[in-house]
């Protein structure tokens, strides 16, 4: 069975989730009148389209159409199913949420949240070591020869796991803890199918990572022994709560400041992405290790349409910049790179030369493709035949990748210059060195954007409903007044547009105590309905003040009557004109059709009062 809440719960979670607050986590939201404003997270625009109506609860794009509730917008921004959805908020709210599920996925939830205790309270142990113990004095000096701050330390809740085979071992213990739970959370190993168990971590500087909500789920630890044979890093490994590639570091805390400055930065560390944000540099991120998979890709897209690559930089990683185009390029992110002179990293330079320093390397980062072509000459000798050769076959492989023949066309003549040939002829090379699974023909029949970077979007508009459905939605979302009137007079085979239909029928359909349902519950019915949502939110958000509703809601039933007469009559008249009609079938349709004349003169009982 499907998990399932009760509507109770469900506008429990929804009244406890004020939207306003919700999406001003994530959107800089300013106050217009009664509602608020924001450039819309789901399409690029540069002028406020987003709009945020406090009083109803409801959020509505006037650009890309986008709208809906609260459990809307986190589904839609977050990119995750409506329980997921109402899972986050209700944890948000702190409401406990009981869902009625197989008992495997009922054990499945239970272990996730047991998992994340855990994790949050080794943290907390890990602080206290930090902070506290004897032990936790080789972190502290190293951070403070690292010039990382107490309020760093704090801000990413940085701790230390002591240098014993036992410790978390026995820390789990004493808080009772399952010590099969506690290594499937992965912080510690076993020996001889479970009879002995052993730290994970040990004599390291511990980093959680923390999932989009800020919850720890792993942990990433450095060794402080420099004659350790052990990897420099350790990382969580894979568990119910954690996927590598899946989550970047920090995201939690800047996801704010890249919706802000409208960029994200990918260092490759985590005390590069520490250094940064205590800078004031803080729309940045740090994968785990160098590798961005296309999922980081995915996420990052969520909340930009541009990312600037700032790895180390020694050979990997600009190794690892070139191998992240190939992430970030599909989900159809802007790239620029940052370069950073050797041997610094973004920590060691900000350090030696400053933030103000380093945000003109930002401001500076170069197109993906420059930087490629830059790198690919001095990796190759551009002034003989094989050097030339690698530099071709290398930037066409990777510019073809766009499928913008616009972008082909300025590097092929870019690179021409570069190695000091004809741009005919580097064109023609780069056709001959394309991929081979690339599609010529594809340049050829698609329209292509003009580069890259465009900063326009189509969308697939659905039919809207006609002027006076819409109209007639719009004053039934504003005034309970006229509901009974509407729902007597109304007929809903009058309004043609299948959706504005359905959501006219939860609104006009008294509850069993006798209530009108309110704008949030017919939302509620119509959760995993988009064009419903949007539908609803476009008539709903508005500041407009309706004077005379009840006159325009009599004149637009009116209206929609007599259409739906005038649809009639005209099937009528074409009955009537076949010639393969009997005389009693042609007698019948004349006299519907004189039925129909006589009904639509027949005017609509008054709305009292009015």
């Amino acid at each position: 069975m499907a998990g399932f809440l009760s509507p109770s719960t469900l506008e429990q979670i929804r009244t406890a989730s004020n939207i306003v607050d919700v999406i001003g986590n994530v959107l800089p939201l300013k106050r217009a009148g009664a509602n608020f404003v924001a450039l819309c997270p789901f399409h690029r625009e540069k002028s406020p389209s987003f709009n945020v109506n406090p009083s109803k609860q409801i959020f509505r794009c006037f650009g890309c159409g986008k709208g809906g509730d609260v459990f809307t917008f986190i589904r839609e921004y977050e990119n995750i199913s409506f329980m997921d959805a109402v899972r986050r908020l209700a944890e948000r709210a702190r409401i406990p949420i009981e869902f009625d599920l197989t008992p495997g996925a009922q054990e499945a939830r239970s272990t996730k949240d047991s998992l994340l205790k855990i994790h949050d309270q080794i943290t907390t142990r890990w602080q206290h070591s930090f902070s506290n113990e004897a032990g936790g004095e080789i972190a502290r000096n190293y951070l403070i020869n690292r010039g990382v701050s107490e309020e760093a330390v704090k801000i990413f809740r940085i701790g230390y796991a002591p240098d014993a085979w036992d410790d978390t071992v026995n820390w789990a213990k004493s808080k009772g803890h399952d010590l099969k739970l506690v290594e499937q959370a992965g912080l510690i190993l076993s020996k001889d199918d479970g009879r002995y168990y052993y730290d994970r971590f040990r004599g390291r500087l511990m980093f959680p990572i923390c999932d989009e909500q800020g919850r720890v789920i792993a942990f990433s630890g450095r060794i402080l022994n420099g004659d350790e044979k052990t990897g420099k890093y350790i990382n969580s490994p894979e568990t119910p709560i954690f996927s590598k590639g899946r989550v970047m570091f920090g995201l939690d805390k800047s996801k704010r400041a890249i919706l802000d400055t409208g960029f994200a930065l990918i260092c490759e560390g985590q005390l590069d992405m520490i250094a940064c944000f205590m800078a004031g540099i803080q729309n940045v991120i740090a994968p785990q290790g160098t590798a961005l998979t296309p999922e980081h890709a995915r996420i990052l897209k969520r909340y930009t349409n541009e990312v600037v690559v700032c790895f180390d930089a020694d050979s990997a990683g600009q190794k690892a910049t070139v191998r992240a185009f190939d992430a970030l390029l599909p989900v159809g992110l802007a790239i620029r790179v940052a370069t950073i002179p050797a041997p610094d990293d973004p920590d060691s330079f900000i350090k030696r030369s400053g933030p103000e320093a380093f945000r003109d390397r930002l401001t500076k980062a170069e197109g993906f493709f420059d930087y490629l072509l830059q790198r690919l000459c001095n990796l190759n000798d551009s002034d003989s035949d094989k050097g030339r050769q690698e530099i071709l076959k290398a930037m066409a492989e990777a510019v073809y990748k766009t499928g913008d023949a616009v972008v082909i066309d300025i590097y092929a003549q870019k690179t021409a210059a570069r190695l000091g040939v004809s741009g005919t002829s580097a064109a023609l090379q780069f056709k001959k060195l394309a991929p081979q699974t690339f599609d010529r023909r594809e340049l050829e029949l698609v329209p292509q954007q003009t580069s890259v970077e465009a900063t326009s979007e189509e969308f697939d508009e659905p039919t809207p409903p006609s002027p006076q459905e819409m109209w007639l939605l719009k004053l039934l979302c504003q005034e309970d007044d006229i509901l009974q009137w509407t729902h007597a007079h109304l007929d809903l085979e009058w309004i043609q547009h299948p959706e504005v239909r359905q959501l006219l029928s939860f609104r006009l359909h008294p509850t069993e105590e006798g209530f009108w349902p309110t704008l949030t519950s017919v939302l509620g019915s119509f959760e995993t309905d988009s064009e419903a949502s949007a539908l609803l939110a476009e008539a709903a958000v508005t500041d407009q003040v309706y004077p005379n509703a009840a006159k325009q809601v009599q004149d637009l039933v009116l209206r929609l009557r007599n259409a739906q007469i005038d649809r009639r009559l005209h099937q009528f008249r074409a009955q009537a004109a076949d010639p393969n009609l009997t005389r009693e079938q042609a007698t019948e349709a004349a006299t519907m059709e004189i039925a129909l004349r006589k009904a639509k003169k027949f005017p609509l009982q008054p709305l009292a009062g009015f």
